[in-house]
């Protein structure tokens, strides 16, 4: 699966386009998207040990450890690569790098998860979401934030949990905006590439389009849903997206 970024034009777009091409077409695009030569995982072993033997242990070193977890790398197995490398690239460097993969790895309890997710919102996360329960795979939650004027309401998932795939149905108007607000989730139209989401993506979907959207595996993820106003709406159900479909995006 070719791996998208966008962290180089987010940041670099305007002052350096070329290095911004560069860092998101060639550097990931490209190179980290070989994965006939080298696996996502691999890869993500030889950048965590690059990275903590320049003592590059910034945000990015972060980012990288985010990921090296995501391409499957366990909390035993980081901890070996870090004191494999310590030897050589530095005690003192495994020392902050160590800091740095314990709060990535770190062991939460679902409750402790929860509370560290609604910490990042202004919204609360609400009560779990039973009217809708039987359209849902996994504990979703809802919390209204406007229901006059126009509908909108904070839907909050926790890992692994996604909705079935739906549609906006509408004479005319209609379909419906997600602005996401924390942690990291997946939304996806029939026939189309899964998009990630993340704080401060919107999404916008017309009406009578088929898509589903829910969190990742490994994080909760919280949107506010806008309904816009239309004629004639209503939501019309489908079937669930299975764990073989769902599996891929891991």
């Amino acid at each position: 699966m070719a791996v998208k970024q966008t962290a180089g034009r987010d940041a670099l777009g305007a002052f350096a386009p070329e290095f911004a091409r560069l860092n998101d077409d060639v550097l990931f695009g490209e190179v980290w998207s070989r994965e006939e030569k080298l696996s996502l995982r691999d890869r993500s072993l030889v950048t965590v040990a690059a990275l903590m033997a320049q003592g590059l242990l910034d945000p990015s070193f972060q980012y990288h450890l985010a990921t090296a977890k995501r391409n499957g790398i366990t909390r035993e197995e980081i901890a070996e690569v870090l004191t494999h490398a310590a030897f050589y690239a530095g005690w003192p460097k495994a020392w902050a790098a160590f800091r740095m993969a314990k709060d990535v790895w770190a062991e939460e309890s679902p409750d402790d998860a929860m509370s560290q997710h609604r910490s990042r919102m202004l919204f609360p996360i609400g009560a779990p979401n039973d009217a809708f329960a039987q359209y849902f795979i996994g504990q979703s939650y809802l919390a209204p934030v406007s229901t006059s004027q126009v509908g909108i309401y904070n839907v909050t998932f926790e890992p692994g949990c996604r909705n079935n795939w739906h549609i906006h149905r509408a004479k005319s108007g209609g379909g419906q905006i997600l602005i996401c607000l924390a942690g990291r989730g997946y939304y996806q139209e029939e026939g189309q590439p899964v998009r990630e989401l993340h704080p401060g993506d919107v999404v916008n979907i017309p009406a009578d389009v088929k898509h589903w959207h829910g969190a990742a595996a490994d994080s909760w993820f919280s949107h506010l849903a806008v309904e816009v106003p239309g004629e004639e709406t209503a939501n019309e159900w489908r079937e669930p997206v299975t764990d073989e479909q769902y599996g891929k995006l891991k």
